[in-house]
């Protein structure tokens, strides 16, 4: 925009640097504010953007100062660097060139160092410590980090990537495999930032309910600026700036890559970082430049030096560090003949030098100082840095620095001599491990840094205080007969749910967590009973107000309503499911939601929630292929339980009847919080109404395994009076609501066909088929001991009565257990995309209502030769079976 007043300009510059001289920073921001709202009312068109110049946030002259001893801090650093190197050229030198990843570490250890050195807080006896998600990728210097401290041996850094054995070192962060060190892991790209902002909304939530402390705890979260392109990674940014999580630190490594080539060769990742997150209203501090450019910086009154960084694009960053001085003079600073006067006196190698923000202690220290020192709101840093920091032309700023694996030993030489670590030509070529004497003033000054904030990290708590669970009876009303009342077993969860937030144990401790969905699954009655959280209260009154079951939210409600977020609502459900761990405080999470959108659209989330061994209760509401009538094709879910088969320590079952639920919920209690087993809780629930019979005496023991006998139909019970003489027999499989169609199709067999049924109630094929594979590995490994049966063929019993199993799911649920079904065993299921219509048409379109469990029953008894084919035959033609339309697999 063209000046047509320069001196008018230059009087309301003075007049800016007056006010700031005087007055300072809030004031100039203040008379700022209120000048554009003025214009604004005349209709002027103002300038508008998010971004501010391609510089530091902080200047030189309000940095803090960081305390400690840089160099002593440098020659820590350097050693942590070498040995993290070691450790994966040692690794790939072993049979299987096991690998590991260098590149990344490098570019991040100042901002590790930092912070381990003054900001990291451990924990002690006064408070809990801080939560740090690190960057998955530099666990190598985090491994070398211990090992300076004396947490980890030489033989643990040389068994890196060689766990099998035991005592080896994971390749990424996982708290399963290592879980006294580990915490969360991250290395599934975006998963981290998403739980790391639910973190501290939910250790907001336990404060603001006042069931925990640690207003001065922080959760860091490191991430690559590549990472960023990952939705969850910043799709969650705007809860954390609408929420105020004054709690959150974002460290984003701008190294400028992804594993390819550039994040944003043709524009500048870090000022588009800064919009976003400017925009979601957190603090950005940026950390471009390092202290050696100050000077140039202080030269810089006419703006020259700062148009060309504004205008320079990343893809010339990288070239800048891995071309050297003479292409920086030439391509940099040459672009303005101004500016490259400016530095005729330095040297190629003093330019080349001019070092970025986030490898320089002192301007790290001062971000982050700011940044825990800021409230009302998330802070994240912007660090400018180098992949491949100190690794020369072989590495540093190369496109190809990610999978690099392996470094010439010329570039080992360099790398040591550039840090200083003591390691000679004769000794280098087998690539030692170096660590001072204890009493060296290197370990004194580690340790003591450390000591200071609570000792060593990472760490991770493997367990908590068990609590006391409800006895079983607690839930009598669901363990009776319904009578002539028909519900759910949605509703007789939700009915669960308000007993147990009753209970004085562990009532208080009770997390319901929804999407958005509450009044579908009849939570709503829960709003003004419990409340709905938000960090704010509830500043308006709602338009339902003079209503029983308004929509209350309260600063101290208890149910985290997440909105249509399914991602968000899961990331929410393990933190809590993990604050045993992280918070010494256990909450049982209830996290319901439609069955369709949980495995099938956050099962990366589900797989972490494993590796991290959180504990708590997944509800999928609405379940099952023809159960959730009307709604189609994207809701009507025939597969989460093959999904939630994937995750080794989820436990899943799909209950019919109010104390099927009742029994499995008691019993999950137990396990995850009685006996602190790392274990969660997969529940499918419908929407169907029905009535619920008493639990069966001995009934328990079968629900929890997996399978028990509900009831018999024809000869053993008598079936309906004048029913004819049974003079065969099947047994019939049922889970979820098909149960229903099983238990009818019985009594056709029986009443008809002079067919006897045994009934089974499958709580759950999943356990059964864990069971029976554990039985066959015992029985492979042990072939002199006495063979061991599976639990399913102990209670179906005899090898002659056909089986015919039925669900609501694909039929590979049920097919789990073929291998241990001692009979011909036949299987129904809802293969195939849902669809819009009632429940009787979509049942007999997947062919598991009660017509295809006869059909199936005589067909196996047919292939026994005890009933003739034109009896199978008749029974298509009686029940309406097109026996040509083509399969609902592919229809």
């Amino acid at each position: 925009m063209h000046d047509e007043d320069p001196t008018e300009t230059g009087e309301w510059v003075e007049a800016l640097e007056s006010v700031l001289s005087e007055e300072g920073l809030d004031r100039a921001a203040f008379l700022l504010e209120r000048l554009g709202e003025r214009a604004s009312r005349e209709g002027a068109s103002l300038p508008y953007s998010v971004n501010t110049p391609y510089r530091n946030t902080i200047p030189a002259s309000r940095e803090a100062r960081m305390p400690g001893d840089l160099f002593m801090e440098r020659r820590i650093r350097s050693l942590v660097r070498w040995n993290a190197l070691a450790m994966v050229i040692r690794a790939n030198k072993r049979p299987g060139e096991l690998g590991g990843h260098i590149h990344s570490f490098s570019s991040i250890a100042t901002l590790l160092d930092v912070g381990f050195n003054y900001f990291f807080h451990a924990g002690d006896e006064t408070r809990e410590g801080d939560l740090i998600y690190f960057q998955g990728h530099s666990s190598p210097g985090l491994y070398a980090r211990s090992f300076l401290e004396g947490r980890l041996t030489e033989e643990h850094l040389d068994k890196f990537r060689n766990e099998v054995d035991g005592d080896g070192l994971s390749s990424y962060p996982h708290p399963w495999l290592m879980p006294d060190y580990w915490q969360f892991p991250t290395v599934s790209m975006g998963l981290g930032p998403i739980q790391a902002i639910y973190q501290a909304h939910v250790m907001k939530y336990l404060h603001n309910r006042e069931l925990t402390e640690g207003p001065d705890r922080k959760v860091w979260c490191f991430i690559g600026d590549g990472e960023c392109d990952e939705p969850e990674t910043l799709g969650a940014i705007g809860l954390a700036g609408r929420e105020k999580l004054d709690n959150l630190i974002f460290v984003v490594n701008c190294n400028l890559q992804r594993l390819d080539g550039p994040v944003r060769g043709n524009g500048k990742i870090i000022q588009e970082l800064e919009g976003i997150f400017r925009g979601a209203n957190w603090n950005v501090i940026k950390v471009v430049w390092g202290r050696l450019w100050d000077p140039l910086f202080e030269q810089d009154d006419d703006g020259r030096m700062q148009k060309v960084m504004d205008e320079a694009v990343d893809g010339e960053m990288q070239n800048f560090k891995s071309n050297g001085g003479g292409y920086v003079r030439q391509n940099f600073f040459g672009r303005d003949p101004e500016l490259l006067k400016r530095v005729e006196h330095m040297s190629d190698e003093d330019i080349y030098a001019l070092n970025r923000g986030g490898h320089d202690p002192y301007k790290v220290y001062a971000a982050y100082h700011e940044a825990v020192n800021h409230t009302g709101g998330p802070t994240v840093i912007l660090a400018h840095t180098i992949k491949g920091y100190g690794f020369g032309e072989q590495g540093q700023a190369q496109n190809t620095a990610h999978q690099q694996k392996k470094l010439s030993m010329e570039t080992i030489k360099e790398f040591r001599d550039r840090f200083g670590v003591p390691i000679s030509d004769d000794d280098i070529e087998s690539m030692p491990y170096y660590k001072p004497a204890d009493d060296s003033p290197e370990m004194k000054y580690l340790q003591k840094m450390r000591g200071k904030l609570g000792g060593s990290l990472p760490r991770r708590r493997p367990d908590s205080q068990p609590l006391t669970i409800p006895p079983l009876d607690t839930f009598k009303q669901q363990l009776q007969d319904s009578g002539d009342r028909e519900f759910s077993t949605t509703m007789a969860f939700v009915r669960m749910l308000g007993t147990l937030i009753k209970d004085k144990q562990i009532g208080s401790r009770v997390v319901p967590i929804v999407p958005d969905e509450a009044r579908t699954f009849g939570m709503d009655g829960m709003f003004r009973q419990m409340g709905i959280y938000t960090a704010e209260g509830q500043k308006y009154t709602p338009n339902d107000r003079n209503q029983i079951m308004y929509y209350r939210e309260d600063r101290k409600g208890q149910i985290l309503q997440e909105g249509i977020n399914e991602a968000g609502a899961m990331s929410a459900w393990i933190a809590a499911a993990t604050s045993y761990s992280t918070n010494d405080y256990p909450l049982i999470p209830f996290y319901i939601f439609y069955s369709m959108f949980g495995f099938q659209r956050v099962g990366d989330l589900c797989w972490a929630a494993g590796d991290m061994r959180a504990r708590g209760f997944l509800l999928g509401g609405t379940a099952g292929r023809t159960t959730l009538n009307g709604e189609g094709l994207q809701h009507q879910d025939g597969h989460s339980h093959v999904l939630s088969a994937t995750v080794p320590n989820c436990v899943s079952y799909d209950p019919t009847f109010a104390y099927e639920v009742a029994v499995i919920v008691r019993h999950g209690l137990q396990r995850m919080y009685g006996d602190n087993e790392s274990v969660y809780f997969y529940l499918t629930l419908m929407n169907e109404n029905y009535a619920h019979p008493a639990m069966p005496e001995g009934a328990e023991e079968g629900i929890i395994r997996g399978i028990y006998k509900l009831e018999s139909a024809g000869e053993k019970s008598g079936a309906k009076k004048g029913a004819k003489k049974a003079k065969h027999a099947v047994r019939l499989l049922g889970s979820g609501t098909i149960l229903n169609e099983v238990r009818e199709a019985a009594k056709i067999l029986a009443e008809k066909y002079e067919v006897a049924s045994d009934v089974y109630s499958v709580t759950s094929f999943t356990e059964l088929a864990r069971d029976g594979q554990n039985v066959e590995r015992w029985n492979r490994l042990h072939p002199a001991s006495r063979p061991r049966t599976a639990y399913i063929q102990d209670t179906l019993g005899d090898a002659e009565t056909p089986v015919i199993a039925s669900t609501d799911y694909m039929r590979l649920y049920a097919e789990q257990v073929r291998a241990w079904v001692p009979a011909d065993y036949t299987v129904l299921g809802t293969d195939g995309f849902g669809r819009s219509d009632t429940r009787e048409k979509l049942r007999r379109h997947f062919e598991v209502d009660r017509g295809h469990v006869v059909v199936a029953a005589l067909g196996a008894l047919a292939r026994q030769g005890k009933v003739k084919a034109e009896v199978v035959e008749d029974a298509i033609r009686e029940f309406g079976i097109d026996a040509d339309k083509p399969a609902p697999a592919i229809n």
